[in-house]
C-alpha cells in the first residue's frame, strides 16, 4: 500500500520568525506509519520541493510530451498512491491555498475512489478545526472520501520539535493513541477500495471526464 502525506504550506521561516509547524506535523505522521505498517510505502510531498511556476496551469492541460518533468512524476505519484493524508494550516476558517494550489493541478481522476485523512494544526488552541469542514468538500470533488476521524494538532509547536517528535516523553502515548484512530480507518478503506479496484476498474465502470466539461451536464 503506497500512501502520500501532503504538507499544505510553503512556508520558508527560520528563526526567529514563526517555525514552520506542517512540516513537524508531517513529520510526525510519516514516523507514526512507518513504525506502524512497517511493510507499506509512505512518502511526503512537500511543496516545497516543486517549482509550479508564476502562472497557474494544470498537469492535464499541457500539450502531450510538453509536461514538465516533475509536474508528470507528482502526477504518477498520486495515481498510484492509495490513500492520501492531506495536512493543512488555517486560514481565513478554510484549508491552505498552499494545499489547493499543489491539489488542483491533477484532475480528480487521479484521486478518485481512494480514501484520505484530513489533518490540521495551528500555533493556537483550536488546532485548525474549522479548516477540516471545508476540506471534507473539496477532498470530495477530488473523489478522495475523507474518513470520519480527523486529527487536529493544536499548539503544534508545543508538542513537537523541529523534527516532529514529541517534546514530553509522556505525551507521546497519548498522541499515538490518537493518531491511530485515524490511520486505521484510513488504511483499512485503502484495503478495501484497493482490493475492489483488483476486481472492478471504476474509471471504465464510471467513466472519467476526459473531453468536455459538458459531459458532467444533464440531458437537455
Amino acid at each position: 500500500m503506497k500512501i502520500l502525506i501532503v504538507l499544505g504550506s510553503t512556508r520558508k521561516s527560520l528563526p526567529p520568525k514563526p517555525p514552520r509547524l506542517g512540516a513537524r506535523v508531517a513529520e510526525a505522521l510519516r514516523a507514526h506509519l512507518e513504525a506502524d505498517y512497517p511493510d507499506g510505502d509512505i512518502e511526503l510531498i512537500d511543496p516545497l520541493d516543486y517549482d509550479f511556476g508564476q502562472v497557474f496551469k494544470p498537469h492535464f492541460a499541457y500539450a502531450a510530451n510538453h509536461v514538465p518533468q516533475a509536474l508528470d512524476a507528482l502526477a504518477d505519484k498520486i495515481r498510484a498512491a492509495d490513500a492520501y493524508v492531506m495536512v493543512s494550516p488555517e486560514y481565513n476558517h478554510s484549508l491552505s491555498p498552499a494545499l489547493a494550489h499543489l491539489l488542483n493541478h491533477f484532475g480528480s481522476s487521479l484521486y478518485a475512489y481512494k480514501p484520505s485523512l484530513i489533518v490540521t494544526y495551528s500555533a493556537g488552541q483550536w488546532g485548525g478545526v474549522r479548516a477540516a469542514v471545508g476540506m471534507r468538500t473539496f477532498l470530495s470533488e477530488l473523489g478522495c472520501l475523507p474518513v470520519s476521524a480527523m486529527i487536529h494538532v493544536p499548539h503544534a509547536a508545543e508538542v513537537l520539535d523541529e523534527d516532529g517528535r514529541y517534546r514530553k516523553e509522556d505525551g507521546a502515548e497519548r498522541w499515538e493513541t490518537y493518531l491511530q484512530r485515524g490511520t486505521t480507518q484510513l488504511r483499512w478503506w485503502a484495503d478495501a477500495a484497493g482490493g475492489h479496484r483488483q476486481n472492478v476498474d471504476p474509471h471504465e465502470l464510471v467513466g472519467d471526464f476526459t473531453r468536455d466539461p459538458q459531459q458532467r451536464n444533464a440531458p437537455e
